[in-house]
């Protein structure tokens, strides 16, 4: 039985030029800075970011957590939006090893109001509380679909934020999503923050590892923060050659994917309208609410899985991301099925 694989954009494989990088790339020891493919990585960061200084380091999560480290949040709050993937997916590591104060405030549709981050910042003047260290935002935003933050919200945050002197980081897992919805580069949104992380292991198809940027000042700390986590590699160019390969033109694949998930969704959205938000489906996600035939989506999951199409699902969502292993074939395979499960549910 053929499997189609839409349980995320992770489990994308390195393309064969990817590989063929592998085989030649130059190396050094990264950890003491002379890995010469690990330097033209992370000053391709650089130039994609717009940013001083840039690190590559093995995921996401670290490149978060080095960040809040980095902006000296010990201590202190850090504004994330409730369904962030920083406060709800990374282990709490945030308070764990950061010592800060996870401080959530509520978005519409994971994107945050600059008004609510007003009422929410917290300044130094009172010494029973912790005051505001950091604004983390998120872009694209995992839990609400994949949805974009427009650049202009971002500029506003940003504005709020300088005015009380804190600084703003970038979750900025599938940017390149974001930027290929908008038609703008990544620039664009990193102009908007101090500090900035996009994953090389989603969308881009490279193996393993992020970058994380800022200006030189913050990198210097972020590298201190990065080693501390265990992320001082070696021979490191052997997994910065793919993302080397994957960002020479990371647009057009990422406008590929958005397609495919679109139709998907509209394929879906046709079974029963309920399924599918269609205006919330902006980039790579699809969210699928399944309420009007299970509580629980688990199920009818398994049910996907029993016919080849692997998803994931949590409570009511059945969640399907499109990627660069994903294709025309599959996304016809996810729709038959679905429609095969969704008839076999008693009315």
């Amino acid at each position: 039985m053929s499997v189609h694989d839409f349980r995320s954009d992770t489990v994308t494989l390195p393309t064969p030029e990817m590989m063929a990088a592998v085989v030649t790339a130059r190396l050094g020891d990264s950890a003491r800075g002379d890995d010469p493919t690990v330097l033209e990585l992370e000053a391709l960061g650089c130039v994609l970011s717009g940013k001083e200084d840039a690190l590559f380091v093995p995921s996401g999560t670290m490149a978060n957590l080095a960040a809040v480290i980095a902006h000296d949040s010990r201590g202190g709050e850090v504004i994330v939006e409730t369904t962030a993937h920083i406060y709800n997916s990374e282990g709490g590591g945030i308070s764990a090893v950061a010592g800060a104060i996870a401080r959530p405030v509520a978005g519409r549709g994971g994107q945050l109001d600059p008004a609510d981050i007003k009422v929410a910042l917290k300044g130094p003047g009172d010494a029973a509380l912790a005051p505001t260290k950091l604004i983390c935002l998120e872009n694209t935003h995992n839990a609400s679909g994949g949805t974009v933050m427009p650049i202009e919200v971002m500029a506003e945050i940003r504005s709020v934020a300088a005015s009380a002197g804190v600084p703003v980081h970038l979750d900025g897992a599938r940017l390149f999503n974001a930027a290929t919805y908008l038609g703008v580069p990544i620039r664009r949104f990193c102009d908007q923050v101090d500090s900035v992380f996009f994953a090389l292991s989603k969308g881009i198809g490279a193996p393993i590892g992020a970058i994380l940027a800022g200006d030189r000042p913050f990198m210097k700390k972020a590298r201190r923060a990065a080693r501390l986590l265990g992320g001082g590699m070696r021979q490191a160019g052997l997994i910065a050659a793919p993302a080397i390969v994957g960002l020479r033109d990371p647009y057009p694949q990422h406008a590929r994917d958005h397609v495919l998930a679109q139709r998907l969704a509209r394929e879906i959205a046709r079974l029963d309208a309920s399924l599918v938000d269609l205006p919330r489906v902006q980039t790579n996600i699809v969210n699928c609410i399944v309420t009007r035939f299970a509580n629980d989506a688990s199920k009818i999951n398994s049910e996907l899985s029993r016919r080849g199409v692997l998803a994931n699902s949590k409570g009511p969502k059945i969640r399907f991301v499109t990627h660069s292993q994903v294709g025309e074939a599959d996304v016809e395979a996810a729709i038959r099925a679905f429609a095969e499960v969704l008839e076999s549910i008693p009315a």
